[in-house]
């Protein structure tokens, strides 16, 4: 099933191309590449879900290369990666708070899945796109040691 969410992402990058938005423009160029080479790896078109992982994926890159360039003390570079996480924040589903993560991880406890393994492969599917893999890994170690 075709991705609407990869559609959108089209018509933006069209929308920017005509606005002669250049960061917009090479953002959103950049993630459909990103999306057409897991497509090709995947062999066939990916669904909502696939794009947001790609999508996820590419934020997740930027923001780490924005943390080592702060480091580095390259404010200019690590401000231009932090303004591309934050057009591709755009097309990802709304964010979960801490207390809603610290609920869905309860009920997968409470369904009798204590282990950190198998708790936490219950719990990504759910969070994909949506909330940080650390900051899940650390209220999942949080709530097994409560």
């Amino acid at each position: 099933m075709p991705s609407d969410l990869k559609s959108r992402i089209q018509a933006d990058l069209n929308a920017a191309r005509k606005d002669r938005d250049k960061l917009r423009t090479l953002v959103l160029s950049t993630a459909l590449s990103e999306i057409r080479n897991k497509e090709i790896d995947e062999g066939g078109e990916l669904g909502d879900d696939g794009v947001v992982t790609v999508v996820s994926r590419a934020i997740k890159q930027r923001k780490d290369a924005s943390e080592q360039m702060r480091a580095a003390g390259r404010d200019e570079l690590a401000d231009n990666e932090d303004a591309q996480s934050e057009v591709l924040g755009e097309y990802l589903p709304e964010g979960l708070s801490d207390d809603e993560v610290r609920v869905m991880v309860r009920e997968i406890i409470d369904s009798g899945t204590d282990q950190m393994g198998p708790l936490m492969g219950r719990l990504m599917p759910q969070l994909r796109g949506r909330f940080d893999g650390k900051e899940a890994n650390r209220i999942v170690r949080e709530e097994l040691a409560g």
